[in-house]
């Protein structure tokens, strides 16, 4: 490990370009400009069978402009940031905005809506790991999980890191420079029994390369979970308790934050954009969005326009409080921005969330266990369909039967079904809620789940 400030990606030293070529666009015809600078550098290794299989190396710097015309806009990126480069990139930004259809919602933040302050979240990491660094990582990753007994195989183990330096700035005065980094490593393995054969993987991301789960808890995880799967079955189809751990829950969250967009419930193709401040989830469900976590993975306390963000309950004590809005879609249904805009690379903002959690509840997974009786615990979800419109969702799944109130034997090639407002209504979650990504759950449990088998 080695340490610098990472000169190379220092956001600022592009703060006169970007402001020169908002300039430039506004001589060229726009009436409000925004340009962003986005730099990157990656290294990542590879490892198996204790031998290093890759390197790779990256490195990036692109550039995005967007002009507005009245209410007619126009993005262009480019990775040329020359500047003769950026004077045709003006130029032709402007005259394709003069030819573009109007967007009645378009533009960009009134100077007084821009957030006053920009707090630091400890969101960048000045160390900089060397190829033989990650290396052992990777194989010290490795090695704990071929480890475990009855692993055959790896399938590869990875350790890698990142930096990354954005710079904007605006017509309306909006600009900022900025960093972050991040560090991770991963590692999956295959078991074999009978002719059968499971796989499964574990990993850990951070902001701070001392905030990474050990290489011999992740290698311990990986190898652990695929012995378990050994000898899974079939079970017959019925209509059962069903278990989903934190990281397959994750998903049940995830379709529920892209339900409640701004842009899906203005078009409406968002099975909830009928439901604000109805109780959507089952009493006692809360669901939170907190920007400003410490070296939070999803960590940022201005949003991509500027404005800024707020801590608050989007379910609270099951019902549904807000949607998620950029100021497009805030515009386009008469409501206020929620400081939800994500960054374009010259392309008009999109909506994105930043750390979201669903509060744990009083009891552990194996208490809730106890009482169900008899279930599956969901470990592994692949193959999902999802009708946005409508709600209706299946998943193909694998993992383990709870039986007389305590996991069982594996199980696999298996599938639920149901409709997410029924789901979320009857949701039951567990104690054991962690920090590990950007969207957290604890255990989510749901009785009653059509679950298709044998």
């Amino acid at each position: 490990m080695t340490n610098s400030n990472d000169q190379a990606l220092n956001p600022a030293h592009f703060s006169a370009l970007a402001k020169d070529l908002v300039g430039r666009a506004l001589k060229g015809g726009a009436q409000a400009a925004e340009v962003v600078i986005v730099q990157s550098r990656a290294l990542d290794v590879s490892v198996r069978d204790g031998a290093r299989e890759e390197v790779e190396s990256a490195e990036s710097q692109d550039l995005g402009l967007r002009v507005l015309i009245g209410k007619r806009q126009a993005g262009i990126s480019s990775s040329d940031l020359s500047a003769a480069s950026l004077e045709k990139l003006a130029e032709r930004a402007c005259a394709m905005a003069k030819a573009a259809p109007e967007d009645p919602y378009c533009g960009l933040a009134d100077p007084d809506q821009l957030a006053r302050e920009n707090p630091d979240l400890d969101l960048y990491d000045p160390s900089i790991p060397d190829i033989e660094a990650l290396t052992e990582t990777a194989l010290a990753t490795e090695a704990a999980a071929l480890g475990v007994k009855n692993i055959s195989k790896s399938g590869g183990a990875n350790s890698g890191w990142s930096s990354s330096a954005v710079t904007v700035f605006a017509s309306n005065g909006f600009q900022t420079a900025r960093q972050k980094t991040s560090h991770g490593r991963s590692v999956m393995v295959l078991a074999e029994k009978d002719g059968a054969m499971e796989r499964d993987w574990a990993q850990s991301n951070a902001h701070w390369a001392e905030d990474l789960r050990s290489c011999e808890d992740i290698g311990r995880e990986a190898g652990t979970r695929t012995a378990d799967r050994l000898g899974a079955v079939k079970l017959q189809s019925a209509a059962m308790a069903v278990m989903f751990e934190p990281r397959t829950a994750r998903s049940l969250l995830g379709m529920f934050l892209g339900a409640i967009t701004g842009p899906s419930v203005a078009r409406g193709v968002s099975f909830l954009k009928d439901k604000m401040d109805e109780a959507v989830f089952a009493p006692g469900i809360d669901i939170i969005e907190d920007p400003f976590r410490k070296r939070g993975l999803g960590s940022s306390a201005v949003d991509g326009e500027g404005l800024a963000r707020h801590k608050r309950h989007l379910v609270k004590n099951g019902h549904l409080t807000t949607w998620l809005h950029s100021l497009s879609s805030a515009r386009q249904l008469g409501q206020v921005p929620t400081g939800h805009g994500a960054l374009g690379l010259g392309g008009p903002p999109g909506v994105g969330t930043t750390n979201v959690h669903i509060g744990a509840g009083s009891k552990t997974p194996e208490a809730l266990m106890a009482d169900i009786g008899n279930g599956i615990l969901v470990t592994d979800a692949f193959g999902p369909s999802f009708n946005a419109g409508t709600g209706d969702w299946s998943v193909g799944i694998a993992g383990f039967e709870i039986k007389n109130g305590m996991r069982a034997g594996a199980v696999n090639e298996m599938t639920v079904a149901g409709n997410l407002l029924d789901i979320y209504g009857r949701l039951i979650a567990a104690s054991d809620l962690k920090f590990r990504s950007s969207a957290n759950t604890p255990s989510l449990l749901i009785e009653g789940l059509s679950v298709a088998g044998q």
